[in-house]
């Protein structure tokens, strides 16, 4: 984000070798789209899809930072629903150009906050106005967490006071964008099977919203999005087969960047969480380059992280939201952490990263990165003879966790968790504690043993 916006070619900071597909594929077909809108005046929409880490985000941060640089009258923006995304973005830029420029960073954050939005500000500076955005592009990041009608309506009529709003945020950022009398367009950033919160729309909504109120816009989907990883549901999937809509692979990014030594990863990381043990074993012989270590001790996943790391290379902490029960081994999954300071301070300050005290949520790290993570499992995502068991801690017991939906964003919560290093990873599985009812070393050890049994080694 630094080097984008300190105007440097992706190019510059992205892998280029011959067997990735390349960035600048995607981002010349939608700067084509783009350009088409802008001279026969169309409002087109473009769906990216891609696997974690293989630079939605970094695609969506390039056109916007181009499109402003050599369009200025378009003012395009980057907008996530991912808050801890946008503070660290918004915070890294700053810093970042205050030091180069002088300026106090309270001038350059007025610029920043310009470029970088929360997509749920935006939403509510539009709301009960008809104002014409000063937007032409907008990039939509992790535009599968776009909020449903329920979920929208519910906030607004709620927090906001609109009684009248009765629209899913897929729905009403069209209609925001839909005002301009010429043309735009929306750039939306899928992710695959990372939906960790309720309320999230996914793409199917996205459609729904474009067939009922918009015929006259233009789709341009990625060719991916009939996978299950993307959940579109029958109407959608009868949707992107019409005239309206063009799908193309060049508007898929197939090749993780983040970890750029394990083009494997998740699909191992898939294998795992699928309980498929045999077929998690045979991808990871395949990770030669991408350590992958398994520890019942945490402190020496610390001395492993630290001793791995070389220079700069960042490193940190982290576990599923509903890991209460790794309390006891000192972390702490209820006291929040601050992203930014997380995420970018030095190794002298206890609140960072490298001081591996503090313990980073996936709702805290989703769509960021570090070079080396430790991985914390707890006992709310067990294993047993029978597959993988979903639970909840609540009060003082373990709970069953019975809602399809809540079994989904507990995977995918650990999804998150094990998909955040570019270089590498420990997973420490606590031994648990025989005194202890909510910790036996029962709730631990077959998770040990199915991981042993995708083919990680001990420390």
């Amino acid at each position: 984000a630094r080097a984008l916006y300190a105007r440097h070619d992706v190019r510059d900071i992205a892998r280029s070798d011959a067997d990735a597909i390349n960035l600048s594929r995607t981002q010349d077909f939608i700067a084509a789209v783009i350009e088409d809108a802008k001279f026969h005046h169309l409002k087109t929409v473009c769906f990216v899809t891609g696997v974690p880490g293989a630079g939605k985000t970094l695609a969506g941060l390039n056109i916007a930072t181009q499109r402003s640089e050599s369009h200025a009258d378009e003012h395009a923006t980057f907008l996530s629903g991912n808050g801890p995304l946008v503070d660290v973005l918004r915070e890294a830029l700053t810093r970042d150009q205050s030091a180069r420029t002088g300026r106090s960073k309270k001038h350059v954050e007025r610029d920043v906050r310009a470029f970088i939005q929360n997509i749920h500000h935006f939403r509510d500076d539009y709301a009960g106005s008809a104002t014409v955005p000063s937007e032409h592009v907008v990039v939509f990041d992790e535009a599968q967490r776009a909020w449903t009608r329920a979920q929208a309506s519910k906030f607004m009529q709620a927090k906001r006071g609109m009684a009248d709003f009765d629209m899913s945020e897929p729905d009403f950022l069209l209609s925001v964008m839909d005002r301009h009398p010429d043309w735009c367009t929306v750039v939306c950033l899928i992710g695959g099977g990372q939906e960790i919160n309720t309320g999230e729309a996914g793409l199917s909504e996205w459609m729904a919203a474009i067939r009922a109120r918009f015929p006259h816009w233009r789709v341009y989907a990625s060719a991916q999005i009939v996978q299950p990883d993307y959940d579109l549901n029958h109407d959608a999937r009868h949707f992107i087969q019409q005239a309206q809509v063009t799908l193309s692979d060049d508007l898929h990014l197939g090749v993780s960047m983040r970890s750029f030594r394990a083009e494997t990863l998740s699909g191992f990381v898939a294998h795992l969480l699928n309980g498929e043990a045999e077929a998690a074993r045979t991808a990871f012989a395949q990770l030669t380059a991408y350590p992958i270590v398994i520890t019942r001790d945490l402190n020496a996943a610390r001395r492993w992280l630290r001793r791995k790391a070389r220079g700069t290379e960042r490193y940190g902490l982290v576990a599923s939201s509903g890991a209460y029960r790794l309390k006891p081994e000192g972390l702490h999954v209820k006291a929040s952490i601050e992203p930014a300071n997380w995420f970018l301070n030095d190794r002298e300050d206890v609140r960072s990263s490298w001081y591996l005290e503090d313990v980073a949520t996936e709702f805290d790290v989703q769509g960021l990165e570090l070079d080396w993570v430790g991985v914390c499992w707890d006992a709310d995502y067990r294993y047993s003879d029978d597959g993988w068991q979903h639970h909840k801690f609540a009060g003082t017991k373990w709970r069953n966790v019975n809602d399809a939906f809540a079994q989904l964003y507990l995977k995918n919560a650990y999804r998150v968790i094990l998909t955040r290093a570019r270089q590498g990873m420990v997973i420490f599985v606590p031994k648990g504690d025989v005194d202890d009812p909510t910790r036996p070393p029962g709730f631990y050890d077959a998770t040990y043993a199915f991981l042993k049994a995708c083919g990680l080694q001990d420390l």
